[in-house]
């Protein structure tokens, strides 16, 4: 079995006719180059920390280069293509020839799963009907509401009900999982309430609920805070409790970004696993982990299941794939062990980390951590709890094997 990602291109805000009012993208200024895992040892800035992290990318493809470029791909996959991921920087359904893309890719028989769309390029019903006759089996499609008045003002949908009657066409046909962010006192409530029940009653397999980030410590990194002025933004705590509760009122499943999916527990589920806990390695050393201020309780509470002794150490930003080095300076060195092991994804140079946390005129040794730790919910809404289990106690079992090979 092979998969296929299919990488139409794309612009944030261009090729999406226009930014929604929330999109974390809208007030993106900075050029500067984060530093990341993939920069070369003498070159802080790549393309990822650069122009991806920005998503700053050429406008849409043409369908002949996606053609070549799909037929190029097809030639090196070795057995049956189970499935063709359609996604890009900008939304599919403003793809310019979007008809012909979809039959294009619908005639090599696989099932095609559409990564992301707003819904807003799509202003024909018969769309529905196009992408279910070429074989689609799955889609995430932002929501934010079931009111055509709401999608209309905050995502600035021209055709907000037809958007909404293909979504319900598609629901009846495919996996679809909606997605929203929650802007309290917009389409939280009553608002999301019947978000819920219309999503449900039309047959979505899921909702993932997105807390809405304001600030530069909840992820926008891109000197593009704040993206709205005078919005309230949820605590994760109260977030969470969200999640809870619309969970258990409605059948289908719903989970939230950072936290949480009710259904399998996660993020961090091997929390509520003791056999599983003890089949991780036993830390043997002390090493200082860094990570973002959501996650910290979790690894501590896993890591002194297995011994570890050297507290972690949390920062401000609240996703650690998200710490930069302005995050690092924050941290007094001096509560630093002579070995630090920064998350894997995180957007610093390595160079500049170890420069950064030695400061104090102990010279550190600074090592990234897994990729992943767990799975966040727009991972997980297409797992289930064994899969997370595994990927957990894979991420710690590696985490673990680095605190124990670097650490003193």
């Amino acid at each position: 079995m092979a998969q296929l990602t299919v990488d139409i291109g794309g612009r944030a805000g261009v090729d999406c006719r226009g930014f929604c009012e929330y999109c974390y993208f809208k007030r993106v200024k900075t050029s500067r180059a984060f530093g990341c895992r993939y920069c070369l040892p003498f070159k802080k800035g790549c393309d990822y920390c650069t122009k991806g992290v920005r998503e700053e990318y050429a406008g849409f493809k043409d369908l002949r280069t996606i053609a070549q470029e799909t037929l190029a791909a097809l030639q090196t996959k070795t057995g049956d293509l189970d499935r063709i991921t359609i996604s890009g920087g900008g939304d599919p359904s403003c793809y310019p020839k979007f008809t012909d893309l979809i039959e294009l890719l619908g005639a090599t028989g696989a099932p095609l799963h559409i990564g992301y769309t707003s819904g807003k390029g799509w202003d024909d019903v018969k769309i529905a009907d196009l992408l279910i006759d070429n074989g689609l089996a799955e889609c995430s499609f932002t929501v934010f509401a079931a009111d055509p008045a709401l999608r209309k003002r905050w995502m600035h949908d021209p055709t907000p009900d037809a958007s909404l009657a293909i979504l319900e066409r598609l629901c009846g046909a495919a996996d679809v999982y909606a997605a929203a962010v929650v802007l309290p006192g917009v389409n939280d409530g009553e608002v999301l309430e019947h978000t819920c029940a219309w999503l449900e009653e039309r047959g979505a397999k899921g909702l993932i609920l997105m807390r809405f980030a304001n600030a530069t410590e909840q992820g926008l990194i891109l000197e593009n805070a704040p993206v709205l002025k005078d919005q309230t933004v949820q605590s994760v705590e109260s977030f969470r409790d969200l999640v809870s509760d619309l969970n258990s009122t409605f059948k289908m499943k719903i989970s939230g970004t950072p936290l949480w999916d009710p259904e399998i527990g996660s993020p961090f589920a091997i929390l509520h696993e003791p056999a599983l806990l003890k089949k991780l390695p036993r830390v043997q050393r002390k090493a200082s982990v860094i990570t973002g201020s959501v996650a910290a309780p979790f690894i501590s509470e896993i890591l002194s299941a297995r011994g570890a002794t050297a507290p972690v150490i949390p920062v401000q930003k609240e996703i650690a794939c998200l710490i930069t080095e302005d995050d690092l300076r924050e941290i007094d060195p001096s509560h630093l062990q002579p070995a630090v092991i920064i998350p894997g994804r995180a957007f610093v140079y390595d160079a500049e980390a170890q420069k950064i946390l030695s400061r104090d005129g102990t010279d550190r040794e600074v090592v990234r951590g897994p990729d992943q730790l767990t799975a966040d919910a727009e991972t997980s809404m297409g797992m289930n709890r064994r899969e997370v289990l595994a990927m957990e106690l894979e991420g710690f079992s590696e985490l673990i094997r680095l605190i124990n090979l670097h650490g003193k």
